[in-house]
């Protein structure tokens, strides 16, 4: 749901990165953040653990473009990955205008992106939304390891839907295919924000 602020033309969206734990999600964002202009970016916020994975989420606000007089923000989330943080991803999914599933391209991390894939869908679902509405993306990460599942098989376990969505392969570390991720979920937010009227979803700040 975008939050426009007429007084000050901002419109801000929120895009979330979804995935399991230690998928890339974080690096995702910390590549972002340290290849953007300070000008561009805010500071990102990361509540860690100890082992690097993420406690609540990640935050990183992203100035983009103007469109029709409105300058365009981007707020960018990740969720925890762990099961047992599944209320904490509720609370960030809440609001999405866009989403990026971040998979774990090796073989013996395929169960965790199909359960957690199936977690994001049922959190949407106790939000009154599906993929069917939300504009997202696919990005399977760690491409350059060595134990990694086929891309047509990945595309098979979780681009399957009858709405096929944009995918890449990334190293997120390496920043390889992050952008491309980021600029494609941004320009389908756009389009659904600006291509269509949608005014009763908005909301003023």
């Amino acid at each position: 749901m975008a939050i426009i602020n007429y007084a000050q033309k901002v419109i801000n969206f929120k895009v979330v990165y979804y995935g399991p734990g230690v998928a890339g999600k974080t690096a995702n964002l910390q590549h972002i953040h340290k290849s953007l202009p300070d000008g561009s970016k805010g500071s990102m916020i990361s509540l860690a653990a100890g082992d690097d994975r993420t406690l609540f989420f990640d935050f990183l606000p992203v100035s983009a473009l103007t469109v029709r007089g409105f300058t365009a923000k981007f707020q960018l989330y990740t969720v925890p990955g762990q099961v047992y943080y599944n209320m904490t991803r509720k609370l960030v999914l809440r609001g999405a205008d866009g989403m990026v599933f971040v998979a774990d391209s090796q073989w013996d991390r395929l169960r965790e992106n199909v359960e957690s894939f199936r977690n994001m869908e049922e959190n949407l679902r106790e939000y009154n939304t599906s993929l069917d509405e939300m504009p997202y993306v696919i990005q399977y990460n760690k491409r350059d390891l060595e134990n990694i599942a086929p891309l047509d098989y990945m595309e098979f376990l979780l681009n399957r839907r009858a709405r096929r969505v944009p995918s890449f392969e990334a190293v997120a570390v390496n920043g390889d295919g992050v952008f491309d991720t980021l600029n494609t979920v941004s320009r389908m937010v756009l389009v659904g924000e600006f291509g269509h009227e949608k005014g009763e979803h908005r909301e003023t700040a």
